[in-house]
């Protein structure tokens, strides 16, 4: 009987223990933090994520994935339920999500990235929870466009072997001989200059340093001759100059011009007018001793006086 007894409570201790480190481990890993749900749904092959993925925003845990299942709004789809940690700055509008992967590992998480600009809020999924834009990864990328890459490669590959084919390395071989005597050539004609160079540089030399010194005695004579044509222009321009004598002379010109015109010609004028009449008298003159030529010995006639002058008789009546 006693030995049940210390069965019967080495029992009851071992299940009271059991008890408390059960709850000791329910405390330890209670989560105090307050989450916000949120949905996002991609296209993309999701490898690699399982519930309870740690969601990163910026590189920082966030909280994690609860439910992954399909998405009933678009056919294909994958729908990714996650909570968030509510102190998170996340919002519908700022923030997308994407597939990152630990490492080499292949486990993937959430990553959580802000936007440069504010974009349209997606619309609600049927359990009115709030989604996220879900972008492909760069390794979705990459695995999408593989086959076009390998195809690019292979197509590569190909244009390569098709250039080192035989014939065009037979053209590859013809065309480095062709260098190899192109530079022969130039070498010869590098040396053949370098020869005349040295042989016609000299007497080069002498005549440009020749032409020079003609070119430098041209250019005093030219200098000499400008300083003459200076000088000249002063003369000629100077208050004694030609020109100002020249100036003189015109104007002086001019004064005898105007005094000819004001004094000289009106006395000509005047002198030609009284030479006209003397003519004119002396015409009278000579027609009159023309006319009555003892009037050169008696005198002028004072002629019979007419009808109404002193002195006149009217003839008789026949």
């Amino acid at each position: 009987m006693e030995n049940k007894s210390h069965a019967m409570a080495a029992g009851s201790f071992v299940l009271a223990l059991l008890v408390l480190l059960g709850a000791l481990a329910l405390w330890l890993t209670r989560d105090r933090h307050d989450y916000t749900l949120y949905e996002m749904s991609t296209g993309d092959t999701i490898s690699g994520l399982q519930n309870q993925a740690t969601v990163r925003y910026k590189g920082v845990a966030v909280g994690k994935v609860t439910e992954i299942t399909f998405d009933q709004a678009q056919q294909g789809n994958v729908l990714i339920r996650i909570a968030v940690d509510s102190k998170a700055p996340v919002s519908p509008t700022t923030t997308f999500g994407m597939l990152g992967y630990q490492g080499v590992t292949g486990i993937a998480h959430i990553q959580l990235d802000d936007v440069t600009e504010p974009m349209a809020a997606l619309p609600e999924g049927p359990g009115g929870i709030p989604r996220l834009l879900m972008k492909s990864s760069p390794l979705s990328v990459l695995a999408d466009q593989g086959m076009t890459i390998l195809s690019k490669v292979d197509e590569a590959t190909r244009r390569i072997n098709q250039l080192l084919g035989d014939d065009n390395q037979e053209r590859f071989s013809s065309l480095l001989l062709n260098l190899s005597d192109a530079a022969s050539n130039v070498s010869g004609v590098t040396r053949s200059m370098h020869t005349t160079l040295q042989q016609e540089l000299p007497g080069m030399t002498q005549d440009a340093r020749r032409a020079l010194q003609a070119m430098e005695k041209a250019g005093q004579e030219a200098g000499a001759l400008a300083q003459e044509v200076r000088r000249m222009t002063t003369t000629v321009q100077g208050p004694d100059g030609a020109l100002a004598r020249i100036t003189e002379g015109s104007q002086a010109m001019a004064r005898a011009a105007e005094r000819l015109d004001r004094a000289t010609l009106p006395g000509i004028s005047q002198a030609a007018s009284d030479v006209s009449s003397a003519a004119r008298r002396m015409g009278s003159a000579a027609a009159g001793i023309g006319d009555n030529p003892q009037s050169l010995l008696y005198g002028v006639d004072a002629g019979q006086p007419g009808p109404g002058e002193p002195g006149f008789v009217a003839p008789a009546a026949q």
